[in-house]
């Protein structure tokens, strides 16, 4: 088929090639109208439309997708088919790809991209529009988290202004995952463009509507976020899809002061003065407004000046840094920090905005800060303060699941101006071990920094001797506990050197800021037990995957309080649930005569007050009821059926 469409091309090449040549006496050149493109609308109808190709994304399974002559939507000829893979497939993590055309396609007049679709279960593709087109991307559309049942359905996806796509081969794309590690598959049908007159009321947005101010200098560029689009679909239903920025025409109120380009990028250019980002998508008015407060000048952070062979640098132009994971993770769902990272001058910041906590991770490979002494990091508030602010810093490291959180206080007039701050390990409170660092945690403690920029962030050695780690307990049990005798079968198990236990994504979160607990790891004759110390609460977490404990009947703990009790103390164990979001407690009483040894505590799953489910329990939470266990020892926990 292919052939015979270039065969075809090439006659229509020639003859126009003629015509060009016998015509051109008498007419100019710049008479002659310009080529359109062809306004096919069809994608995949019983197969590939001319000139449709498929590319499978990388780190996808290269042969996810295939045509399907059996399974199809209303005894069609054919439909697409993928194989969505299962956990850890060598040959992919995930089915997806780009469909797209040789030849630019003019769809400027329709509306939509529709097709129909099911699944062999109830399941939700990732990702799934139109506008990728291998290259500049530049009018992508796409929906996330698209749900699909056993039944064929129809869906819709709004063009949000088809005046832009003239010239696009971007026909078709997705992505999808597993779910919960398992693969499935799902059939595509019937997939084209469409003039529809029963999508309208459309609303756009930049900054998710919001109208913020911004203190800005002369040399910095972004890219605005925030961008959001929504229809009213014929269900009446508002749906939001994610468009590229190119579909937005943004306007700056003085382009003197700061532009902004085609792809959403604000250069400041000017200043001091103030200017203000609006957009609009064809005639509606994007809601949403940055109002840029140009200082003028960028005053960069202070050069460091410590010896680079004794520092190990995690973000500065200044020194060679260590590999780096990510520096927001965005940690849903109680994270709202998000970034608008920048660079002038060739020197590069960090920007943090709508600042509550955000986290930078460098577990690949691990940090071994054993012979640093110091945190050195350059902090600027750009908007002024009313009140004094707590900035805290929480350092984690991965090998002895342990954290410590330092916070210092930022007065009002010290706002709009570079902060150097230098903290001392030691004075990180519960970080026992530095030998495996892995994220460093910034927390705005009383809410009074909306934004920061950050930079030159690195561990040193002042050339004093290293901090020692915080000293072991006063008491350590001379003997392990006691061994478990519930069968294998009939276990769960979180953590015990008896049983094989499940995947733990912690076993101390230290939850900020509420949270005291330290935590440490011993070896009792082989035997590893986990010790908590300054103890108020502590949460074990199992959420990837969460465990069904539906079968089982009893939490089993072993704990050991090194110090002794002057009277009775109240030790509560709370459980959790992420698939029904529900949670569960039951307190044990432990008498005065009950420290300094091992207690076994088999808890029944039934007395845990709320747990109306536990077929996804993901934490595990111990707490100190009335303050009375400053510290315990912790083996043995795992669930067990009676």
């Amino acid at each position: 088929m292919k052939a015979n469409i270039f065969i075809r091309l090439s006659q229509h090449l020639a003859a126009g090639l003629l015509m060009v040549f016998f015509l051109g006496c008498e007419r100019e050149i710049e008479d002659l109208e310009l080529a359109t493109y062809s306004s096919n609308p069809e994608v995949f109808i019983d197969g590939f439309s001319p000139g449709l190709n498929y590319a499978a994304f990388g780190g996808s399974v290269p042969t996810a997708f295939d045509v399907d002559n059996s399974v199809t939507w209303n005894n069609s000829a054919a439909s697409m088919r993928f194989e969505v893979p299962n956990a850890n497939d060598p040959r992919g993590s995930f089915a997806g790809g780009v469909f797209y055309s040789e030849f630019p396609r003019d769809l400027s007049g329709f509306n939509a991209l529709t097709f129909w679709a099911k699944a062999s279960q109830a399941a939700t593709i990732g990702e799934i529009g139109f506008g990728n087109d291998l290259g500049e991307n530049k009018y992508v559309v796409s929906i996330s988290g698209l749900t699909l049942s056993t039944g064929w359905k129809k869906y819709i996806i709004p063009i949000p202004d088809p005046s832009r796509l003239t010239a696009e081969r971007g026909m078709f794309w997705l992505a999808a995952g597993n779910i919960d590690g398992n693969g499935f598959t799902f059939w595509v049908d019937e997939v084209k463009f469409e003039k529809l007159g029963t999508i309208a009321h459309p609303k756009f947005a930049i900054l998710n509507g919001e109208d913020q101010v911004e203190t800005s200098f002369i040399g910095i560029s972004k890219v605005i976020s925030g961008l959001r689009s929504e229809f009213n679909m014929p269900t009446g239903v508002y749906q939001a899809i994610s468009i590229a920025p190119a579909y937005f025409d943004f306007q700056s109120s003085d382009p003197s002061i700061a532009t902004i380009d085609e792809n959403g990028r604000i250069t400041v250019t000017g200043g001091p003065g103030n200017t203000t980002i609006r957009a609009h998508v064809g005639d509606v008015e994007a809601e949403g407004s940055l109002t840029i407060q140009s200082i003028g000048e960028f005053e960069n952070a202070p050069i460091p000046t410590h010896d680079p062979e004794s520092v190990i640098s995690i973000f500065s132009d200044h020194y060679e840094n260590v590999p780096v994971d990510y520096y927001n993770g965005y940690w849903e769902p109680w994270q709202t920090t998000v970034s608008a990272d920048f660079e002038v001058n060739g020197d590069h910041i960090l920007h943090y905005l709508d600042f509550n906590f955000v986290g930078i991770q460098f577990a690949n490979p691990t940090v071994d800060a054993s012979s640093m002494t110091h945190l050195h990091l350059n902090i600027y508030l750009p908007n002024p303060l009313n009140d004094n602010a707590q900035f805290q810093v929480e350092l984690v490291d991965f090998g002895a699941d342990v954290a410590g959180a330092m916070t210092t206080t930022i007065s009002v007039n010290e706002a709009q101006q570079w902060l150097t701050l230098e903290l001392p390990l030691s004075g990180f409170s519960g970080l026992t071990s530095r030998s495996n660092l892995a994220q460093i945690i910034f927390v705005d403690v009383n809410g009074n920094i909306p934004s920061f920029y950050a930079d030159n962030i690195y561990f040193f050695d002042d050339g004093g001797d290293p901090p020692p780690p915080p000293p072991p307990p006063d008491y350590i049990p001379t003997e392990p506990a006691p061994t478990p005798t519930h069968a294998p079968g009939n276990v769960i198990s979180i953590y015990s050197d008896h049983y094989s236990n499940v995947p733990v994504d912690y076993f101390n979160g230290f939850w900020e800021p509420w949270q005291t607990t330290g935590s440490a790891e011993f070896d009792i004759d082989g035997d590893n037990i986990l010790y908590y110390f300054d103890f108020n609460f502590v949460g074990i977490e199992f959420a990837n995957p969460t465990v069904d404990a539906t079968s089982m009947t009893h939490l089993h703990v072993h704990i050991y309080l090194p110090n002794p009790l002057s009277s009775n103390a109240q030790f509560q164990v709370e459980l959790v649930d992420f698939g029904a979001d529900v949670a569960g407690a039951l307190a044990t009483t432990i008498t005065a005569g009950q420290s300094q040894q091992w207690i076994s505590l088999s808890l029944p799953l039934d007395n845990f007050s709320g747990l109306t489910s536990r077929a996804n329990l993901a934490q595990i939470i111990f707490v100190d009821v009335d303050g009375n266990i400053p510290s315990f020892f912790a083996d043995n926990i795992y669930f067990y059926s009676n």
